[in-house]
């Protein structure tokens, strides 16, 4: 799969963030800096999400592949959150944008665990539409993310550094700092079968 959006809009920003990846060079601060100002214009506007890339599910906030580079460069994901939905304590391994276009996200920064520590929270910031937010390695990578509201849905736009649907990375245990690997897949992607 590569890119399960047809609109003209999501094209542009395809095209423009592939080049930016092209002549980047893996500069992150570059990518991150660029890619920031090209994201907003994306989620300026919301009707280029088609619906089906918009639905929630009544327990798990769904995570919808929208592309994904063909040399795994990079990925872009629409994140749609239920009412009260929230993800466990989790890192990326890789730079990623987040661009809010409806409802509202709170994001919890984490400092990097201590041995069998309580994970300490570090920053708490709240999105709102048009607001894009940045994480990294090297600019902190943990957080928990979380939809604001208790009655209506929240979507985000996310870009990663990477195919983040096929990335190994950590959930972190909030009393202990422990970690348990996983790979989150895609919401719109068939489950392999059972071996």
């Amino acid at each position: 799969m590569t890119t399960t959006v047809a609109s003209p809009r999501f094209q542009q920003f395809i095209e423009s963030f592939t080049q930016l990846i092209e002549q980047s060079s893996n500069n992150e601060a570059q990518i991150l800096e660029s890619g920031r100002s090209l994201l907003g214009d994306l989620v300026a506007n919301d009707v280029w999400l088609p619906e089906q890339f918009a639905q929630p599910h009544p327990q798990y906030y769904q995570q919808y592949l929208l592309h994904a580079d063909p040399l795994d460069r990079y990925s872009v994901v629409s994140f749609v959150w239920g009412p009260g939905q929230k993800t466990p304590i989790h890192n990326h391994t890789v730079w990623a944008l987040i661009g809010m276009m409806r409802g509202s996200e709170r994001s919890e920064l984490f400092a990097v665990p201590k041995p069998d520590e309580p994970m300490q929270l570090v920053n708490t910031d709240t999105l709102s539409p048009g607001d894009i937010d940045m994480v990294s390695p090297r600019l902190g990578d943990i957080h928990r993310v979380s939809n604001v509201f208790d009655d209506r849905v929240s979507i985000s736009i996310h870009v990663y550094g990477g195919n983040i649907g096929r990335i190994s990375r950590h959930v972190y245990d909030a009393l202990t700092g422990r970690t348990k690997t996983f790979i989150s897949g895609y919401s719109n992607e068939p489950e392999a079968p059972a071996a």
